[in-house]
């Protein structure tokens, strides 16, 4: 049985934005809000007979399929990245790779993500994603080769978040990733090594860290540290995001962190970062 969803928009960090890129943002927030009109599909039940996993031609014919060309303007102008952009909401292209990882083994799913990821079109990349967004993968290891071969590929907030949360979901159970991660940090583009942070999100997220876990905390304070010099705001954004995240659930690090570190730091993101604390 299909059930309504609510509608979802994921935006970018807030900053200053210019009267056009509000207007811009206020007719994206409509085009993810047009999801009520779409119902969802609900994970099927483990035996059902789904068929065979779409192929790559029959995956992009069915987001084309769903697409609408002013909301296609619109995303391509919002985002400012020279791709294909086909106007599909999120809610909808989420509702398709939650369909088609039910349909996919493991290695077809891998496949078929990769495919879509190359294909360069905006909702693929998206889908290709969410495709790989699982909490539990066993193994994992093609999973996230596959997510860490594309992350020198970034060049949007958009695709590198929703990238960037699948391959987070595969720390958790292997801290030792961090060691790769750690490499990106020297990277030339500017987006890889926003997604050190990023895509280490999840280890902010726990009231009582365990000791593997506190580890990865300090290191990647340690990464903030490293990062803060650069003047770009993408990456001064991601060090105040992380350490936003963190403060809620251990706001004595995150001062300690700003009262060593703050001054390197860009105002607004000094300022963001200490948002929550007291």
């Amino acid at each position: 049985m299909a059930r309504k969803r609510g509608s979802r928009v994921i935006v970018a960090e807030d900053r200053p934005l210019t009267a056009e890129e509000s207007a811009l943002a206020a007719e994206a927030a409509a085009y993810a809000a047009s999801d009520a009109a779409y119902t969802q599909y609900e994970e099927e039940a483990e035996g059902d007979d789904l068929g065979p996993p779409p192929t790559l031609a029959e995956a992009i014919a069915a987001l084309e399929a769903c697409g609408d060309a002013e909301k296609a303007a619109g995303a391509a102008a919002y985002h400012k990245v020279e791709r294909r952009y086909l106007g599909v909401p999120v809610p909808l292209i989420e509702d398709m790779a939650r369909l088609w990882r039910a349909q996919a083994t493991l290695d077809e799913r891998i496949a078929l993500a990769d495919g879509l990821w190359q294909s360069d079109i905006h909702e693929a990349k998206v889908a290709a994603a969410k495709l790989l967004t699982q909490a539990r993968i066993r193994p994992d290891d093609g999973v996230w080769r596959t997510i860490a071969g594309w992350v020198p590929g970034f060049d949007a907030w958009a695709i590198a978040d929703h990238a960037c949360n699948a391959g987070g979901r595969r720390l958790a159970g292997a801290p030792e990733r961090l060691d790769e991660i750690e490499t990106w940090l020297d990277a030339d583009t500017m987006w890889t090594r926003r997604a050190t942070l990023v895509m280490t999100l999840p280890f902010t997220k726990s009231n009582h860290p365990d000791a593997a876990e506190q580890a990865a905390r300090a290191r990647i304070l340690g990464w903030c540290v490293r990062l803060a010099p650069d003047r770009d705001w993408f990456i001064q954004k991601a060090i105040a995001w992380w350490l936003r995240e963190l403060s809620k659930h251990d706001a004595q690090a995150v001062a300690d962190w700003l009262a060593e570190h703050g001054a390197t730091l860009k105002t607004f993101a000094r300022k963001e970062a200490s948002k929550y604390l007291t």
